[in-house]
């Protein structure tokens, strides 16, 4: 299917004893915009890093653009598709703002400095912050460490940006700073797929909504029918809780 760009098939994951995910079968399409929900603990973080084979699956497989992702290959693939963005930032503390931006593209995907350059700036423009281009993260607030973060996805210029839990280790008011540049991300044609407890910023950027937990996907659906008729029982008590 040309219009398919990530294939998970019949994937499980152990740790140890624990059954994190079971037989997770799922398609996302090229340019859709897929959110995650779902209590702690129900295997939501741990499907996206296998996505990115940051966790290597137990059994299954994960096929990205019609390629499956194996041992051998993850890092190349993770080079042409995917960049993910981290609960924790992940910025290097000991460069500025604009070396954590240029890294990899001069380093792994070999353009030239000159490009990685202009390629920066244009996407910390896009969040915001061109002027802190030569701050050392330390220097900066959380949601603007985050929006740094989210710029250096943009770099990569790879189609699928991966989210997890991007806003849960911020402060309640810079969580909007974040939302707001990754709603105005998702108008570009790429596959965002983000693990996020933000219900508003689901219903408004999501083609499609998976509520997971114990390791599986219980429902998918539109954010229309997932916030107004929801059928799985524990995805109503979850949304119950956390809506009211």
């Amino acid at each position: 299917m040309a219009d398919t760009m990530i294939e998970i098939r019949g994937l499980n994951k152990y740790f140890g004893d624990l059954h994190v995910l079971k037989d997770i079968d799922l398609t996302v399409r090229r340019g859709e915009k897929v959110v995650i929900i779902g209590p702690s603990g129900s295997g939501k973080s741990t499907l996206i890093r296998c996505m990115d084979y940051l966790e290597e699956p137990t059994t299954g497989e994960v096929v990205i653009d019609g390629t499956p992702l194996t041992r051998k290959n993850h890092l190349e693939m993770a080079r042409k598709y995917s960049s993910m963005v981290f609960q924790q930032f992940n910025l290097y503390p000991n460069m500025t703002v604009l070396k954590n931006l240029t890294l990899a593209p001069v380093k792994l995907q070999k353009k030239s400095k000159d490009e990685a350059v202009k390629t920066a700036m244009a996407a910390l423009e896009r969040v915001g912050l061109a002027q802190k281009a030569g701050e050392y993260p330390q220097n900066l607030s959380g949601g603007q460490q985050q929006r740094v973060a989210i710029a250096r996805a943009m770099c990569t210029k790879q189609p699928i940006i991966l989210f997890d839990e991007p806003t849960s280790a911020l402060d309640p008011e810079m969580i909007q700073e974040v939302l707001d540049v990754m709603i105005e991300l998702a108008q570009d044609n790429i596959t965002m797929i983000c693990v996020t407890h933000e219900m508003n910023f689901a219903k408004q950027v999501a083609d499609r909504v998976l509520f997971m937990d114990d390791g599986q996907i219980l429902e998918e659906g539109t954010p229309e029918h997932f916030f107004t008729n929801p059928q799985n029982p524990r995805c109503k008590d979850f949304l119950n809780k956390i809506l009211h």
